[in-house]
């Protein structure tokens, strides 16, 4: 045990509430060889990205002007981001700006997809995560997850448990909202594991808990976990309505919500257990068993003692907002997501909406009503992160361009053409790896929209039915797992400040090759079984 003075031990809830998506290097504990390797990356990407940029400007290709132009600052813009070279929020919004500059779309044109209903459910779920944490209830929820019988004794079995939670979740209510409304429980558990660590003494006095190895597995389970668990239902993410309807009108063929669940299952199950592997290994947590737990947190939940005003009134916020997030998937099961009931429902309760008028709820909720004191105060939610909120409207903006100047249908039908698929493996595999690509640097909703019209009229054109290869792209739109930008999950928890960009990109591109050729190898397997897919 250390008995370093008490001045130098980290405040791990303070490290917790005061996160931020980008620090410098003078802002982070770095060993010799990480500032050597920090600065080194950093340096290379500042110089790197403008001749990437300017180099590919001056390439003749023969594609129209705008898309090349669009790519050639895209490719800059992702130099920024992988190198940190600038704050990333700043790489993207350098890139919208160079964009408008270089005429590629008007000013209003560009900046109007920065006003998605995405952008608000950040928001609002990113000030209930605040009130969470300022207040204590996401301590409570981490409690509750740590005494599950079985799951408090390792750290393996609370990132496990968390990302079946997770992965159930999401079946039913967007990926998107169950990240944001796990994220509070998720930073929970992590100082609960930081503190315990911190007891003990296996960390240094002046660590820091968002470097942990623990604090990044549990974060990207639960971003990852999401995509996989919302791939089990048609509801569970927006790419599976946009790839079932695409389908079904270019087919003539109607997957049921039980044809899709009875495809998804197996193919989810063996997701989740690679994904676990891979986390695991990748982010091997600091230490294997929390043996001892319990008294600890016995201790923690009596110092805690009963629910506070504050902490009632935030439950109460967050209940309402989880409430209207998951009735449409309720609706979709009992009356079916071609009913009229459920188009009007989702619609009108979008979950951007939702977000900010459960946010709203703690500035209305009193805890002192004599001084007009409520749950919230404006300083308060004015410390959420920003940053990641610029990042990923400004991902939704290239996004929007990549499908506006065409560059991402002369990018696939070129790869297409080039490659001379003919057989309905090749097409699917091709299918896979665009979605894939193309959920990297946009949102996985805009990559269903736009690489699943690429791949049916390739398959036609080749003479292949394209139920699997759209399939098939319709399930790997959900993926995209390197960058912040690449899903907003990633970005939800890229913004706890507890995933280094490094450890996203590593982590994700290894679930997303694996992940891949799951989805290649098993899909067609659960279409013949299903019995679908045949004309």
């Amino acid at each position: 045990m250390t008995t370093d003075n008490q001045d130098d031990r980290t405040d791990v809830d303070k490290a917790l509430l005061g996160h931020s998506t980008y620090r410098s290097l003078g802002e982070q504990q770095l060993s010799p060889a990480e500032e050597r390797f920090e600065k080194g990356r950093r340096t290379i990407g500042l110089f790197l990205a403008p001749l990437i940029t300017i180099g590919f400007l001056a390439l003749p290709l023969d594609i129209p002007p705008n898309q090349q132009t669009l790519a050639g600052v895209l490719l800059g813009v992702i130099v920024l981001w992988v190198s940190e070279a600038v704050p990333i929020p700043i790489g993207g919004l350098l890139g919208v700006a160079v964009v408008v500059f270089l005429g590629v779309a008007p000013a209003d044109e560009v900046l109007s997809a920065f006003g998605s209903s995405t952008i608000f459910t950040f928001i609002g779920a990113f000030i209930l995560a605040q009130a969470m944490l300022e207040h204590g209830v996401a301590r409570r929820f981490a409690f509750r997850i740590l005494t599950l019988p079985r799951v408090g004794q390792s750290t393996t079995g609370v990132i496990v448990a968390f990302g079946l939670i997770t992965c159930g979740l999401s079946a039913f209510v967007s990926n998107t909202a169950t990240v944001a409304m796990l994220l509070p429980t998720a930073l929970g558990i992590l100082g609960v594991i930081a503190k315990l660590m911190q007891h003990r003494g296996v960390v240094a006095p002046d660590f820091d808990p968002l470097r942990l190895r623990v604090g990044a597995a549990i974060m990207l389970m639960l971003a990852y976990g999401a995509s996989v668990g919302g791939l089990l239902t048609p509801v569970g993410s927006p790419p599976n309505l946009i790839g079932r309807g695409l389908i079904e009108e270019a087919t003539g063929e109607r997957i049921t919500f039980g044809q899709w669940m009875v495809m998804a299952v197996p193919i989810c199950l063996v997701m989740f257990i690679a994904l676990t592997f891979i986390l695991l290994r990748l982010n091997k947590p600091e230490i294997r068993r929390i043996e001892g737990v319990s008294d600890y947190l016995a201790e923690q939940r009596a110092d805690m003692g009963p629910l506070s005003r504050a902490e009632k009134n935030t439950l109460v916020a967050f209940g309402v907002t989880v409430t209207l997030w998951i009735l449409p998937g309720v609706v979709a099961v009992i009356a079916g997501n071609d009913s009229d009931l459920y188009a009007t429902i989702s619609d009108r309760l979008d979950e951007g909406m939702v977000a900010v008028f459960g946010a709203a709820l703690l500035f209305l909720l009193p805890t002192d009503w004599e001084q007009r004191e409520f749950t919230l105060r404006w300083r308060d939610a004015a410390q959420i992160d920003w940053g990641t909120i610029v990042l990923f409207g400004t991902g939704i903006i290239f996004g929007s361009l990549l499908a506006d100047t065409g560059l991402a249908e002369t990018i696939g039908t070129s790869v297409a053409d080039a490659l001379g698929l003919t057989s309905v493996v090749a097409i699917t595999i091709f299918a896979v790896l665009l979605a894939i690509a193309v959920s990297e640097t946009t949102s996985n909703t805009a990559s269903a929209a736009v690489v699943v019209p690429i791949v049916i009229p390739v398959a036609i054109a080749a003479g292949v039915n394209p139920f699997v290869p759209a399939l098939a792209a319709t399930f790997a739109a959900s993926f995209g797992f390197m960058l912040p930008v690449s899903t907003p999950q990633n970005a939800v928890v890229y913004g706890s400040g507890a995933v280094r960009i490094t450890t996203m990109i590593r982590s994700g591109i290894t679930f997303d090759i694996i992940g891949g050729i799951l989805i290649i190898v098993l899909l067609p397997l659960m279409v013949a079984v299903v019995g679908l897919g045949a004309g």
